[in-house]
């Protein structure tokens, strides 16, 4: 099946809007360059000062945004958003859309997801590449496939730097949107007892339970159901996470109170800093209590008690 490949190139300090702009394009398939701490990042992450010379040579002042569409989902409406969207935000981007084999994105992407160490104590590592635990990290392996959730996306990563203070042994969770599984299987790592992870795309289901497998875990201790939001979800639980996009946090903030135990917390993700009104508006409106705030990148964190 041949998709399209769509690229937005801009100049660094817009590379933050026009990610946000690809998001709300395409739930999938995004992946970035990004070369201006070249140096910095490979020494933070793979912890070596020896860098081809092919990557040295790599444009430092302009990102590029690169996104996969598949036919069903109308590449030529999506060209079109992002055009009208780039160009409202007065971007200096350039788009370009290229025909690409569906087998070929799917492995293209794999050249810049690398092992990342997250939080205090988490590594996340795709299973085609090796990992030297120096500081005897928890390692989660994962191949995402066409899911979102590799660990690198700030969105991603506020959610995982938050659990690691909600969860501990015995913890029960509710991931809502879980993509690839990274949240359910980082909880479970950090010695939750029970996770269910909640997507509506049944390749995300899939690559989640295969996720799971792939680090010790299958059901019922971790289960992947496939639906809308909470509408197979039964039960109560310790943390409700939701690493989504605003509108569908606000949409499931009147739901979600009924899937928390006393003393549970909501831990959201997702949000770009131009809706934080929006979503505080949903919180208090729906009586969950504001007890966390954090950002990365322009993205919002939030954790959240029931008043």
């Amino acid at each position: 099946m041949e998709w399209t490949e769509i690229t937005i190139t801009v100049p660094n300090d817009e590379l933050e809007t026009a990610e946000a702009i690809a998001q709300m394009t395409v739930p999938y398939g995004i992946y970035i360059e990004d070369y201006a701490n070249l140096e910095e990042e490979a020494m933070e992450i793979a912890h070596i000062d020896l860098i081809d010379e092919e990557l040295l040579k790599k444009d430092r002042q302009h990102a590029i945004v690169h996104m996969y569409i598949s036919p069903e989902n109308s590449p030529a409406e999506a060209l079109a958003f992002l055009q009208e969207r780039c160009t409202a935000e007065k971007l200096h981007a350039e788009i370009r859309r290229a025909a690409v084999s569906e087998e070929d994105w799917a492995n293209e992407w794999k050249k810049y997801f690398k092992p990342l160490e997250t939080g205090r104590k988490l590594a996340i590592c795709p299973t085609w590449e090796s990992y030297d635990n120096r500081d005897g990290r928890t390692v989660m392996r994962i191949d995402p496939g066409m899911a979102f959730g590799t660990g690198g996306h700030a969105t991603t990563r506020l959610c995982l730097e938050t659990l690691e203070d909600y969860v501990q042994p015995g913890t029960e969770l509710l991931d809502l949107g879980c993509g690839s599984g990274i949240l359910s299987i980082a909880a479970l790592l950090m010695g939750a007892s029970r996770t269910v992870g909640v997507d509506i795309d049944p390749l995300a289901v899939k690559t989640a339970r295969e996720n799971g497998h792939l680090n010790g875990f299958d059901e019922p201790q971790y289960t992947v159901l496939e639906g809308n939001l909470t509408d197979k979800v039964s039960g109560t639980f310790d943390v409700v996470a939701a690493n989504i996009v605003a509108d569908v946090i606000i949409f499931f903030c009147p739901q979600v109170r009924q899937f928390m135990k006393p003393g549970a917390v909501f831990v959201t993700s997702g949000i770009i800093d131009t809706r934080e009104q929006d979503v505080r508006k949903a919180f208090a409106e729906n009586g969950l209590e504001i007890q966390r705030r954090r950002e990365n990148g322009g993205w919002l964190s939030f954790v959240c008690v029931a008043k």
